[in-house]
Order: C-alpha cells, then structure tokens, then sequence
C-alpha cells in the first residue's frame, strides 16, 4: 500500500513539472546577418541550446522564429547562444513576454 502512495506521488510531482512546462515561441531580431550562411550558423547555435525545439531563420527579414521548452531555457540563454556564434540578437519587439 506504501508503494502505491509513493507512485501516485512520484506521477503527481511528474505531472506538475510538465504542467509547469509550457512551450514557448518568439522572434529574435539578428540584424547583423549579411550573407545567406548566417542563417545556417544561428539555426546550429540556437539548436545547440537545451530546450529549443525549433529555430527557423530568415535572412531576408533578418530575424529567428525559436520555439523552446520554458521551462529549460529561456530568451537569456538564446541570445547568448547567437552572441557566441557572432551574432547578437535581441527581442523583436524589446521586451520578454513571459516576464508579464
């Protein structure tokens, strides 16, 4: 009976976690892009990141479309992935929306 109630607890916790979890998505503008391989460098970088599901860039609009788990990284830590990789980004609309 013990173990019966460390499981459910053990699931309750589990599915906490994952609600707690949400993905996220938002546009990184990377206005220092000057060829059609940038894109290719930055996608690599943001992929690299723990957490980041997707990463579509555009060279024409010079910005990066991130999908992520929220609750493995965060707009700090892509930034930081596309300064690394030579290429400083920043919120396309300034601000950070899960810091409502």
């Amino acid at each position: 009976m013990n173990l019966l109630r460390v499981g459910v607890a053990i699931l309750l916790f589990v599915c906490t976690l994952a609600a707690q979890a949400a993905p996220r998505q938002v546009v990184l503008s990377v206005p220092t892009m000057d060829c059609d391989i940038c894109p290719i460098t930055i996608r690599v970088a943001l992929m690299k990141v723990p957490g980041v599901k997707r990463a579509v860039v555009s060279y024409p609009r010079r910005n990066a479309v991130v999908t992520f788990d929220d609750a493995s990284t965060n707009v700090a830590a892509l930034t930081r992935a596309t300064d690394a990789a030579g290429y400083p980004s920043f919120l396309a609309d300034g601000k950070d929306p899960g810091s409502r």
